[in-house]
């Protein structure tokens, strides 16, 4: 069976958290609160035109992230090391009326053949619903799930490159 892809590929995940958008927002912003669910070191935090590394030493990984876009409680758009090669990831956060955040990720932009193209986008949407659970007990309940870190928790010994 021979499967054609006619557009570009998309990886996305989405989530409700039940704590205001403001707090949710801050999350990815401030690698205080990120570090505690995602990457384990930070260069700073995020801001328009800068750029940042985040770490994932657990990993031996590491990526230069591009900030493009932040709109104050809606948006982050940045700019990131891909499977293969540079890719945008954009986060959309919806307030809503009962203060709970519905967020969604995208990640778009790789290259590759066919194959390769549904593996990254397999394993991106994984990574970032891996990412948004995390958020959401780290910050409804204050417990660290380590979801990121236990995905793989032998991949530093394989050479792994992206957290």
């Amino acid at each position: 069976m021979k499967v054609e892809i006619t557009k570009a590929p998309v990886a996305q995940t989405e989530m409700l958290i039940r704590r205001p958008v403001s707090e949710v927002f801050e999350a990815f912003i401030d690698p205080d609160i990120t570090t505690n669910l995602w990457f384990t070191k930070s260069s700073g935090r995020l801001e328009v035109g800068h750029g940042i590394t985040w770490h994932w030493e657990m990993y031996g990984a590491s990526t230069l992230v591009l900030v493009k876009a932040i709109e104050l409680n809606e948006r982050i758009l940045i700019e990131w090391d891909g499977y293969s090669g540079r890719t945008m990831v954009e986060w959309k956060f919806s307030a809503r009326d009962d203060a709970t955040t519905y967020v969604a990720i995208t990640e778009s932009g790789w290259t590759g053949t066919g194959d390769e193209l549904v593996k990254y986008v397999g394993e991106s949407t994984q990574g970032f619903t891996w990412t948004l659970a995390g958020l959401k007990a780290f910050l409804e309940h204050g417990i660290k799930l380590n979801l990121v870190a236990d995905k793989k928790p032998d991949a530093h010994k394989d050479g792994w490159q992206r957290a």
